[in-house]
C-alpha cells in the first residue's frame, strides 16, 4: 500500500518515526513521510495514497502553533477519509480538537490539552479486550514501556480492541509539576471506527523510539493498515 505518514511536534518523534518508517517498508508498503501538512489540502495528491498515518502532534499550543492544521489541510482530511480511505491515528496524534472539534468525530476521540493526564512513562501491562479483532490479529496480553493515558475524549461507538489498567497514585503532573491523584481504573488505548466510507484506527500506545520497538505495537500498527485499507 502506499501510505502517507505525518510527523513533527512537540514529542519525540526524531526517534518514533524513523522506527515507523522502517516496519512499514519491511512490510511492504511504500512510505513517503514528511513534516509538512500542505500535502494534505491538494485532493490529486491524496488521492494517490492508500491510508493516511498521523504520528505527529498537532495541537493549538503557542510554541507549535506553525504545525496547527489550517482549515484548507482540515478540509483535506475530511474529504480524504470520507472518500472512503484509510486513517491510522497514533498516540497523541488525535489532539487537535481544541480548535478542530470535527477531528475527534474522525478519531473517535483521544488526547485533550489541559484535560488529559497520565502516570510517569513506565512500564506496565497492555490487555487484549477483544480476542478476534483485527487489530489484535497475532497478539497477546503483553508488557509495553510507554504511556497509559487518561481523561482522553472517547466516542461511546468506538470498537475498542485494547486497554490498559493503571493503579492509583498521585505523580507530579502539568507545567508546574504539581502533584496530582491519577485515578485507578481500565482506560481504552485501541479502538476502530468508520467516518463516511473512510476506516479509522486509532492506538494510544507509541510516545517514543523505545515504544515503537515494541513487536505488539509494530504488529497492532501494520494491521491497522492493512484493515484500514481493505
Amino acid at each position: 500500500m502506499k501510505l502517507l505518514v505525518i510527523s513533527g511536534g512537540r514529542h519525540p518523534y526524531e526517534e518514533s518515526t524513523p522506527i515507523l518508517e522502517t516496519f512499514l517498508k519491511s512490510a511492504g508498503h511504500d512510505v513517503t513521510a514528511t513534516e509538512d501538512g500542505a500535502v494534505l489540502a491538494n485532493a490529486s495528491s491524496m488521492a494517490t495514497y492508500d491510508a493516511l498515518v498521523f504520528n505527529t502532534r498537532r495541537e493549538n499550543a503557542a510554541d507549535f502553533k506553525e504545525l496547527r492544521l489550517s482549515e484548507s489541510e482540515q478540509e483535506g482530511i475530511i474529504n480524504y477519509v470520507k472518500s472512503g480511505k484509510g486513517f491510522v491515528c497514533l498516540h497523541i496524534s488525535g489532539c487537535g480538537a481544541d480548535y478542530w472539534p470535527e477531528f475527534a468525530q474522525i478519531t473517535g476521540g483521544g488526547w485533550v490539552t489541559g484535560t488529559s493526564f497520565h502516570p510517569p512513562y513506565g512500564t506496565f501491562d497492555v490487555k487484549v479486550k477483544q480476542a478476534g479483532h483485527v487489530g489484535v490479529s497475532g497478539v497477546s496480553d503483553f508488557t509495553t514501556s510507554d504511556e497509559l493515558y487518561m481523561g482522553i475524549e472517547y466516542s461511546s461507538d468506538n470498537d475498542v480492541f485494547l486497554e490498559g489498567t493503571s493503579e492509583e497514585g498521585t505523580w507530579p503532573w502539568g507545567p508546574d509539576r504539581k502533584d496530582t491523584h491519577m485515578p485507578a481504573g481500565t482506560f481504552p488505548l485501541g479502538w476502530t471506527r468508520s467516518y463516511g466510507q473512510g476506516k479509522v484506527f486509532t492506538l494510544l500506545l507509541g510516545h517514543d523510539g523505545k515504544s515503537f520497538e515494541s513487536p505488539e505495537f509494530q504488529k497492532m500498527v501494520l494491521n491497522g493498515v492493512q484493515w484500514a485499507t481493505a
